[in-house]
């Protein structure tokens, strides 16, 4: 045992000094427990050494109102953010900073800062904390919208240009736009004098335009009406994502799902992937899907 520890142990025990073996004057109780009380006055003041480093070494936040412990700004926030913000960002300025949970969030309300990170810098501010329905959602937010800035994302992009924006992709698939194009406004010449719901018929037409290009063929019939469902669907998917959650505020609760969120997410991606297999399915019954070289 080191001097350092036997010294505490005389210290700890009104001075009384270790008999002829060491430490046999004192019982296995007063050791144990003195170095223990040792040990984590110890681990605490490295600790608060640490975050004195860090804290110096890392470049101030902004300023903000008042928060408490924890919590942060989540009970002084109004009903309506966008007034709590305005009024924030008068008395603190451009850029403000706010504390929901464990969360700190940086919030700018200047035009010209907001061009300089959105767009001059927009590489440095790409990165993005993903909501725990999009984890969900998304494959663990892997996809071209919530996939963090780097080679992952670049190579995704590129794959995306070259194979579906490009001219030549774009060129493959014209026959099969102006299909699909020609049905909606076969269907809606067919109903003069009829209400329309364009966001509907907008909405299955893109979605007949995809998986014509996908698998080909179009949506008929009862899949048309599933089409509508797909529609609303997403709808509330995507919904989803922007909905407060408190696995986001606190992310130790996220395991819990205290509000929901992430089952109803885990739901809908299982009727995606139902409505999807049936179209394939049936696609490739009539013989309409790609054929395999075999």
């Amino acid at each position: 045992m080191s001097n350092f520890y036997v010294k505490v142990v005389v210290l700890a025990s009104n001075g009384r000094l270790p008999g002829g073996d060491g430490l046999a004057a004192f019982t296995i109780t007063e050791v144990a427990v003195t170095l223990t009380v040792a040990t984590l006055v110890i681990i605490y003041f490295s600790r608060l050494v640490k975050n004195f480093i860090i804290k110096n070494k890392s470049p101030p936040l902004p300023p903000g109102p008042p928060g408490l412990p924890i919590l942060g700004h989540l009970l002084f926030i109004k009903p309506d953010f966008l007034q709590y913000v305005t009024k924030q960002s008068k008395i603190h300025g451009p850029i403000i900073k706010l504390q929901l949970g464990r969360k700190v969030y940086v919030i700018i309300s200047s035009p010209s800062i907001a061009k300089q990170i959105l767009k001059d810098h927009d590489a440095i501010f790409a990165n993005r904390d993903v909501p725990a329905a999009a984890v969900t959602g998304t494959y663990a937010g892997l996809d071209i919208l919530w996939r963090p800035n780097g080679p992952g994302l670049h190579k995704l992009r590129k794959l995306v240009v070259r194979e579906i924006m490009s001219k030549e992709g774009l060129d493959a698939c014209y026959e099969f736009r102006r299909r699909e194009i020609r049905h909606t406004v076969k269907n809606i010449l067919g109903k003069i004098g009829l209400p329309i719901n364009l966001s509907e018929q907008i909405f299955l037409t893109m979605l007949s335009v995809t998986i014509s290009m996908l698998w080909g063929g179009s949506l008929n019939g009862e899949q048309a009406k599933l089409g509508l469902e797909f529609k609303d669907r997403v709808e509330e998917f995507v919904g989803l994502f922007g909905e407060p959650n408190v696995s986001d505020i606190f992310p130790v609760l996220k395991p819990l799902d205290l509000q929901g969120i992430e089952s109803k997410t885990k739901k809908h991606m299982s009727w995606f992937y139902g409505f999807f297999e049936s179209v394939i399915e049936q696609r490739t019954k009539l013989g309409e899907g790609p054929k395999m070289a075999g």
